[in-house]
């Protein structure tokens, strides 16, 4: 099975070049992957899930990761926002 953390340093040693290309790799996967989380955290303030019923926790949960997709492409949406308007 391969190996799903990084590599740590060894003591009084050094990573060889393969340690230091996975942990970059998992790195760029990693921050991919918890970017949408601290948007949804953060900008939004969902913090503590409330107890209602399993569709209404499901649909606020969709629509609050709906929200950081268009935060992060924001940079594509807003030319074309400007071209629709005269």
């Amino acid at each position: 099975m391969p190996e799903r953390t990084q590599t740590g340093k060894p003591a009084g040693g050094e990573l060889t070049d393969e340690q230091k290309a996975f942990n970059r790799m998992l790195s760029a996967v990693r921050s991919l992957v918890k970017h949408p989380f601290r948007v949804v955290k953060r900008q939004f303030g969902f913090v503590k899930v409330r107890h209602r019923s399993l569709p209404k926790n499901t649909g606020q949960i969709m629509t609050l990761f709906v929200l950081p997709n268009f935060c992060l492409a924001r940079e594509q949406l807003l030319p074309l926002l400007s071209e629709v308007r005269p």
